[in-house]
């Protein structure tokens, strides 16, 4: 996999969501930089990972990264934040978790209302074999509704979403099926590390619900809000990365 090091402090991992690359963080990495050692990572298929024709698994992104790296405050967006609550459940890297618009099972259940109809990730997947392009711009567009600023926060997601080639639809097909079928809810329980729960607000992927759940299921769990959609970190980058130098002020000490 491939990972960008740069800045100086505490090391900070980040995990970015289905169909998009570590890029996708600028606007949280210039206020981070100069708090932390960040280590960017771009998951198997997607981004500058050469690995086109791999498995996407999260067993296997939990284990290769925690051998890459240092001991390390972990952040995942979406389908990311279940690489690290992968990690953190097998104790294998992670110190702390930041998970931003993620939650331990995405799909809606006979016990869990805090999700979407697993339809509409398999209607995302019949869609790439279609038409690849068209239907990333429909999962874009969905991440940025509800947001203060849905039409420039879509323009920056459109913009950048290519940036370093297109991701592989294999990797596209398994991260869609992760999305439908991963239940991490009973291991929140048993957590060896505090974590911070970001939700936004008016997200129409992960309910706030979700997140808020998960951080009173998790031991020392918290729970932030912002009034977002799927990305708060585009629009809101300031106001995140003081919750994360916070978060891990207080997790050192």
């Amino acid at each position: 996999m491939h990972i960008e090091t740069l800045g100086q402090g505490p090391d900070l991992v980040l995990i970015h969501g289905w169909a998009m690359h570590s890029g996708i963080f600028a606007p949280l990495t210039r206020e981070l930089t100069a708090q932390f050692r960040l280590h960017l990572v771009d998951l198997p298929g997607h981004g500058l990972s050469a690995e086109r024709d791999l498995t996407l698994r999260l067993d296997d992104c939990a284990q290769r990264l925690a051998a890459q790296l240092p001991p390390a405050l972990w952040l995942g967006w979406s389908l990311g934040g279940q690489v690290c609550l992968e990690a953190a459940r097998r104790n294998s890297g992670p110190r702390g978790l930041v998970l931003i618009a993620s939650s331990p099972r995405f799909v809606l259940g006979p016990d869990w209302p805090h999700g979407v109809d697993a339809e509409i990730f398999r209607q995302f997947g019949s869609g790439l074999r279609q038409d690849y392009h068209r239907t990333i711009e429909r999962f874009l567009a969905l991440e940025a509704h509800g947001s203060e600023r849905a039409q420039s926060e879509l323009r920056e997601l459109k913009a950048h979403v290519f940036d370093r080639g297109e991701p592989a639809l294999q990797v596209l097909c398994d991260g869609l099926d992760i999305l439908d079928q991963a239940d991490l809810r009973d291991s929140l329980a048993e957590l060896p590390v505090p974590s911070l729960w970001i939700a936004g607000r008016r997200d129409r992927l992960i309910p706030p619900g979700a997140m808020q759940w998960s951080a009173e299921h998790s031991p020392g769990g918290r729970y932030l809000e912002f009034s977002a959609g799927h990305a708060p970190f585009i629009g809101h980058a300031q106001a995140i990365a003081e919750a994360i130098v916070a978060f891990n002020a207080e997790i050192r000490a």
